[in-house]
């Protein structure tokens, strides 16, 4: 069975302009705020956007299991967009170098507020499918990484949504 490589989706955040949004989410020391497992987000200068080529150093939980992942920012426009690549991951410190997946977020004025969307791309292009398909499901507890990050997605946005909004 062919995997699904990409899965996003967007929430309208009222009353927020895209530059506020923005700078709240390039700055990954913040995502632990609303994402289901993302625990801190290290970065060189916590309370401002990471610029292109900024280095950081994710912790993440899920259930029992502890990682640290090791990310460098592709895309930072104010305003507009803001990704990173995920390129090294670890138990206690990240050392494992692989591509591993790219997170994307994007910002785009509407009417009352702002769209979010944000998107998941995996990284394990040149896993076979049946062995990327099988990681998956014993690592998520039964699902893709596709359907599991597309859960992820939904809960961060909503989160989000209500954190910007109270």
């Amino acid at each position: 069975m062919a995997r699904t490589l990409s899965v996003e989706d967007s929430v309208v955040v009222d009353d927020v302009d895209p530059l506020t949004i923005y700078r709240l989410i390039a700055d990954p020391s913040q995502m632990p705020r609303w994402s289901p497992e993302n625990t801190a987000g290290d970065v060189p200068e916590p309370g401002s956007p990471a610029g292109v080529g900024t280095v950081f150093v994710g912790s993440n939980q899920r259930g029992a299991a502890r990682w640290r992942t090791r990310c460098r920012v592709t895309v930072s426009d104010p305003g507009e967009r803001f990704a990173f690549d995920v390129y090294e991951i670890g138990l206690r410190s990240p050392f494992v170098r692989a591509r591993i997946a790219t997170w994307a977020y994007a910002f785009e004025e509407v009417e009352g507020g702002t769209k979010v969307t944000e998107s998941w791309t995996d990284g394990r292009r040149h896993w076979p499918d049946a062995v990327a398909n099988t990681f998956d499901k014993v690592v998520t507890g039964g699902r893709t990484f596709a359907e599991f990050q597309q859960r992820n997605i939904a809960r961060t946005l909503k989160n989000l949504k209500a954190d910007l909004e109270s």
